[in-house]
């Protein structure tokens, strides 16, 4: 999770997840191609929708009404104040604000997609957007209000207003209203021009944004799920040859093979060399088929991935300008199905890693299968013994996460309602989709915490002697700052540590190619 020297240049090649997710961190920062070119084509996209303008033509968004409204004709002496309007009577999102990392990635996934030149917008919107960023300024979104198609207007509403100064921002850790935080940073508000208030938020922008950061956390998910069931068939003296490569490459799935392999390297397994000491002939699904399971998420994130990087680095408003061809296009990019149906894989594979995590904490806390350690991992020898309870309410909390997660699996791209008087009468949930991936990711995590706090107290009653040196790693990572517990607790306060480890990615796994 360290900075990146290099700032994230936009405008002259695709994006990364990576990159986007880097400087939605607050890793880098944000500039835009200086080039000849680059402006050249900004402003030739302008300047064509400028000429269309002055020639009166009838243009869906500049000179026409929104959506059901296209009918309408808006005379040329309105059309300044049409995008005004159209970011206002878009601000009515509810619900709690979107994370202030999730905004930035929406922020810099607009800039990209403004800077291919087909939305008829100044360059001064893209700067404006930039400046925001660098100087950690984050409109403050309210999370709920978006059917996925036309895109996310009402989410985007207010990127859009706050360049023009107006509602509400984060200016680093503080929330103030969006005129004072411009002024304190020195940056002027704009006016917005005919069609850019549309080109801003008739985008797929905030749910691919989500969308990136959730992926980025799944794939970490997947290798610290990983590094847990390891840690599990080590303190329980499970059976490592079921990792043999050699299962593999005869049901070869690239995700499963890349977990065994994680597993594998974390045991010390060497294939061929059987298990001799493992307690019993073939183990529990929860761990012989942990690969499987931890791989359907990674060749599920392969997929994922390809589709975020086409959709982050697409043109996905609507008019589309093509000033050479000399043509103004309606179509319907802002439609946000493929992220939607990304999004609710994605779910779906997530939480079946915490269904995973919570099956394995039940083999280190129940006496029928965790091969002679005490139950709910309790100390032992404690003169009032009887009377302590270990991790008993650990696995009451986890169960809980993990079904609420497995709840929240419902694919929201299957709800598509008829909305906005039935012109956009099928859309694409994806913001939704995003969002419920977000929630799952957050309770799997937790539950991932949970397991692994279980795991280190096995390892200490079986004896941290009888583990792998990558084992023995984390728990003395771990045991710098939370004790084994030895008398009854609480334990919120070690799962928000652990967490917080989770989420900076700080804890130390080995360092094994991530790569499919």
């Amino acid at each position: 999770m360290q900075r990146v020297d290099k700032p994230l240049v936009i405008g002259h090649g695709p994006l990364s997840l990576q990159d986007v997710e880097h400087a939605a961190m607050g890793r880098t920062t944000v500039s835009l191609d200086d080039t000849h070119d680059f402006t050249a084509r900004i402003d030739r996209s302008a300047e064509y929708l400028g000429l269309r303008l002055s020639m009166g033509d009838l243009i869906y968004g500049v000179t026409s009404g929104y959506g059901a409204d296209w009918k309408t004709t808006v005379p040329h002496e309105l059309t300044q104040r049409l995008p005004i309007n159209l970011v206002n009577f878009h601000g009515c999102a509810t619900g709690e604000f979107l994370r202030i990392e999730e905004v930035r990635a929406a922020m810099i996934i607009t800039i990209n997609s403004l800077s291919r030149g087909y939305s008829g917008v100044r360059k001064a919107i893209l700067d404006q957007l930039a400046a925001l960023i660098n100087n950690n300024i984050t409109p403050c979104i309210p999370c709920e209000g978006s059917v996925g198609a036309s895109g996310d207007l009402t989410p985007l509403s207010y990127i859009a207003a706050t360049l023009m100064g107006q509602r509400e921002v984060w200016f680093g850790d503080t929330v103030m209203p969006a005129d004072e935080a411009l002024t304190e940073a020195g940056i002027i508000p704009l006016i917005l021009h005919p069609k850019e208030g549309l080109a801003i938020m008739n985008s797929t922008a905030v749910m691919t944004g989500i969308a990136v950061l959730a992926y980025s956390r799944a794939y970490y998910i997947a290798r610290l799920a990983a590094a847990i069931t390891a840690i599990a068939i080590d303190a329980l003296g499970a059976n490592h040859s079921h990792m043999d490569s050699r299962i593999f490459d005869l049901k070869p799935h690239k995700g499963s093979a890349a977990a065994a392999a994680w597993i594998r390297t974390h045991l010390q397994f060497v294939n061929g060399r059987e298990n001799g000491s493992a307690r019993c002939l073939q183990d529990r699904y929860s761990l012989r088929c942990a690969p499987h399971v931890i791989g359907a998420l990674l060749d599920g994130l392969s997929w994922i991935g390809n589709i975020l990087e086409t959709e982050l680095n697409s043109v996905n408003d609507n008019p589309l300008i093509f000033p050479e061809e000399g043509a103004i296009l309606n179509g319907g990019n802002f439609y946000g199905g493929h992220v939607a149906l990304a999004m609710d894989m994605l779910k779906t594979a997530t939480a079946s890693i915490a269904d995973l995590s919570d099956r394995q904490l039940m083999l280190l806390l129940n006496s029928n299968s965790d091969y002679g350690l005490p139950d709910n991992l309790c100390a032992p020898e404690l003169p009032d013994g009887q009377a302590h309870h270990g991790f008993k309410a650990m696995q009451i909390t986890a169960s809980a996460l993990t079904a609420e997660a497995l709840r929240n699996t419902m694919p929201a791209s299957s709800f598509s309602r008829s909305t906005e008087s039935h012109n956009q009468d099928k859309v694409s949930m994806g913001t939704i989709a995003a969002r419920d991936a977000m929630r799952i990711i957050d309770l799997t995590e937790k539950t991932l915490a949970i397991e692994l706090l279980s795991a280190l107290q096995a390892v200490d009653l079986r004896g941290i002697e009888k583990c792998t040196t990558a084992s023995r790693a984390i728990h003395t990572f771990v045991r710098r700052y939370i004790p084994m517990v030895v008398e009854d607790r609480r334990m919120d306060t070690d799962i928000i540590r652990v967490l917080h480890w989770i989420r900076l990615r700080e804890l130390p796994l080995q360092d094994i190619d991530m790569s499919l």
